[in-house]
């Protein structure tokens, strides 16, 4: 069991009002805590969050930080889109003041078992898999984490026979001190974030601490193909691999056509690779995973092929937004670095119009040209990233600056001909036109049932 805190009267300062903010906040100040919520954007930007948190009895800081309020905490709890190394962080720590992630404080009232993946890609998609498999073995899951939902925000609803299934990223990870789960998968390690990061080696550490108070009890479960993610490996727990090129020791492989799972000299066989319905070879790594924790989580083996076969994917990855005259269009919003764009690419034989651009992270671009020139009919960029990006991708590929996804969508589907793939993979994300990378997803797929509607293109609907 995770070690108690108690939040009564201490004074509790929350930095950011995104979704885990204020969830935070309110489970923080429900508790007795005497919450200040800080935020640099004015009241009118925040105003429906201001007025909940007003009522749970919150104080507010609008518009701007005061370093003087982060002195006079107990306990800070910045939101992940808030920089661990900010100066009214670091001054505080330097003054004994605690620190710690939505993560960190969700987890010293957690209840049950503890299942988090972190990595570069594929969290989403492994994660639900993960949760997917387990409710179909009948166990009582939690879906949770940076997936959608804080933990903070369902902890109440664990228990002693409770499996809480949690996305993890770099961000919560960084400020952890405690946490520690009974199964911890580190899918990949590519360059993301590198805005925030100082280095992929940064950014590696920040990730790995899902391994950090882990004992030998605990599982460790890594992709043995990816040579970044192997470096950490962790000594302590019991350590577990997923392969599709080669046989593991312990943990889960492709062995022809079927996946295989060891364990302790034992094998068995948990389905056939053509039982997975997702596309693209990351998505089997991404059953790999799945399936291994599944096992040591104590999933039998009877039910795996079923539910990976039921298993429709999650929004915004590789999904199916609708095939208009032929033309098939894919809403992979949540491709937000160069390597989920490389993924996407992979997953399709050629003949892509593909929607890059958005708020660059310090990506190297220049590792899209050959798959470009392989699979691409034109690349259609947007937002605020779209001269950097076809500065490096120049030479690979037709190039149209298209500004905005609603016209990206009008060119590509005047365009594109019957067998074509329109896809978003911006490879960015997506703060310089949207709230988050599903409202850009969402729009996607809103946009493409116009066009299916309408049977017109989105310029001509304006006129």
């Amino acid at each position: 069991m995770p070690a108690a805190v108690e939040l009564r009267g201490k004074r509790v300062l929350v930095v950011g009002l995104a979704r885990t903010g204020i969830a935070t906040a309110l489970f923080c100040a429900a508790r007795g805590a005497r919450v200040t919520a800080t935020e640099s954007r004015p009241e009118s930007e925040v105003a429906e969050a201001a007025a909940k948190l007003r009522a749970a009895g919150c104080a507010l800081e609008l518009s701007g930080h005061r370093t003087e309020t982060f002195l006079e905490q107990d306990l800070i709890l910045p939101s992940p889109g808030v920089p661990a190394d900010t100066p009214d962080l670091r001054v505080a720590r330097a003054k004994g003041v605690t620190v710690w992630s939505e993560l960190e404080l969700a987890y010293r009232f957690h209840k049950g078992r503890l299942i988090g993946i972190t990595g570069s890609n594929g969290k989403t998609t492994t994660t639900s898999l993960i949760a997917h498999l387990l409710q179909g073995a009948g166990a009582p899951v939690i879906l949770a984490g940076n997936i959608g939902t804080p933990l903070i925000a369902r902890v109440e609803e664990t228990s002693e026979n409770s499996i809480s299934v949690v996305e993890m990223s770099s961000f919560q990870l960084e400020l952890i001190a405690t946490m520690r789960p009974d199964i911890g998968v580190f899918l990949n390690l590519t360059p993301d974030h590198l805005d925030r990061h100082e280095s992929l080696e940064a950014y590696g550490t920040a990730k790995a601490r899902i391994f950090e108070n882990q004992t030998a009890k605990d599982f460790a479960i890594l992709n043995a193909d990816d040579a970044p993610t192997v470096r950490y490996a962790p000594a302590k727990p019991q350590v577990f691999w997923f392969s599709r090129r080669k046989p593991v020791e312990q943990g889960a492989y492709l062995r022809g056509a079927e996946i295989v799972f060891r364990r302790n000299g034992t094998e068995e066989v948990l389905l056939e690779a053509s039982d997975i319905s997702l596309p693209g070879a990351h998505n089997l790594e991404n059953v790999l995973a799945a399936t291994a924790a599944a096992r040591l989580a104590g999933a039998g083996t009877a039910g795996i092929a079923d539910a990976v076969r039921s298993f429709a994917g999650v929004e915004h990855r590789l999904e199916l937004a609708g095939e208009i005259r032929g033309v098939r269009y894919y809403n992979d919003s949540k491709a937000t670095n160069v390597d989920a764009t490389l993924k996407a690419l992979d997953a399709f034989s050629g003949g892509v119009f593909i929607i890059l651009g958005g708020k660059d992270k310090g990506s190297d671009y220049t590792v899209l040209r050959q798959p470009l020139r392989e699979k691409a009919a034109q690349a259609l960029l947007i937002g605020a990233a779209a001269e950097k990006i076809a500065g490096q991708i120049a030479g690979s590929v037709a190039i149209e600056r298209a500004g905005t996804l609603e016209r990206a969508l009008d060119i590509a589907q005047r365009r594109a001909r019957p067998g074509h793939i329109v896809l978003l993979a911006p490879a960015c994300a997506s703060f310089d036109q949207f709230e988050n990378y599903e409202h850009r997803g969402r729009v996607f797929k809103q946009l493409v049932r116009r066009l299916a509607e309408n049977g017109a293109s989105l310029s001509a609907e304006k006129g």
